[in-house]
């Protein structure tokens, strides 16, 4: 069985150069939590952009809500009038497109953006849903028993944790 090594720095990268050519001047960066989150923070930064990066979660609005119950990441800050907003929407793996459904219905309890782009550090395929990625940094194979998690140092460095489950 072989490795998969992912560069998650140089995928960063890769992902800010996607954004800069997906938003416009208008735009505001939403990051799904965690790895989302810690994405879209480091871009508003790395962007120049000032003031925080959005966060939302999908947990209010996950299918699986009854198995899965409340997490305890971040809950769903947005401090912008969502209607009419120019969104783009990060996330760190996208697979089967469940999490993206959930937060989209998030973002509507908060208003009606005027557009939502979709970049991703990681698509890894297996979509149940008709969701794709307007920008993806890369896009791998995995086995369905294995999971890609984006990992973050204390430093801000990004890596990649994958496990059997």
């Amino acid at each position: 069985m072989s490795v998969l090594a992912l560069d998650a720095e140089g995928l960063y990268r890769e992902l800010l150069r996607g954004v800069t050519t997906l938003r416009t001047p208008d735009a505001r960066l939403v990051g799904i939590t965690s790895g989302g989150a810690w994405l879209a923070e480091r871009l508003q930064k790395d962007l120049g952009l000032g003031g925080d990066a959005g966060v939302i979660s999908s947990a209010m609005h996950r299918d699986d809500f009854a198995k899965r119950g409340l997490a305890a990441a971040a809950q769903t800050r947005l401090d912008f009038d969502v209607d009419g907003a120019q969104i783009v929407l990060l996330d760190d793996v996208l697979y089967t497109g469940r999490t993206i459904r959930a937060v989209l219905n998030e973002l509507f309890d908060f208003g009606r953006p005027a557009w939502v782009r979709l970049a991703v550090l990681v698509d890894r395929g297996g979509r149940e849903l008709p969701v794709q990625p307007d920008f993806a940094a890369a896009r791998v194979n995995l086995p369905a028993a294995q999971s890609l998690e984006l990992a973050r140092s204390d430093e801000g460095r990004f890596s990649f944790k994958v496990e059997a489950h």
